[in-house]
């Protein structure tokens, strides 16, 4: 199978593709004689895998992590459920974050006008001073 048929089928770019084989995430294909990848059904899984735990928010490192895992027939599914619910804790606390964020951007809108002066609280409050 090339690349462009692994591009179809798992949701990924040649790019894309490439750029996973390069830092080393998935298996290497094969290459025929004239120097062209060649593709079986487990680079498939590998990188449908890569593609749908990218798209749920792990980073390249725990991506490579889950390879390793899901190459490893003696694997623990123990294993792959802790870096999971570890993964959906930092993703909580960034929500936590990101609504503390959005909130501090609500109260600084609210106590500026929002008119033609150039007189401005919200610049003021950001760049230490007090309103």
């Amino acid at each position: 199978m090339n690349i462009s048929d692994v591009a179809k089928k798992t949701g990924l770019t040649s790019k894309a593709i490439r750029f996973y084989e390069e830092k080393g995430l998935v298996t290497p294909p094969l290459r025929s004689e004239n120097g062209y990848r060649s593709y079986t059904p487990q680079h498939i899984e590998e990188l449908t895998l890569l593609r749908q735990a990218r798209q749920v928010g792990f980073n390249l490192e725990e991506c490579g992590e889950l390879i390793s895992l899901f190459n490893d027939p003696a694997r623990h599914s123990a294993d792959v459920k802790t870096r999971t619910l570890q993964k959906a804790a930092e993703i909580e606390a960034h929500i936590t974050e990101l609504h503390a964020m959005r909130e501090r951007l609500l109260a600084l809108a609210a106590v500026c006008p929002g008119d033609d002066g150039a007189e401005c609280p919200i610049i003021k409050q950001l760049a230490g001073g007090c309103c």
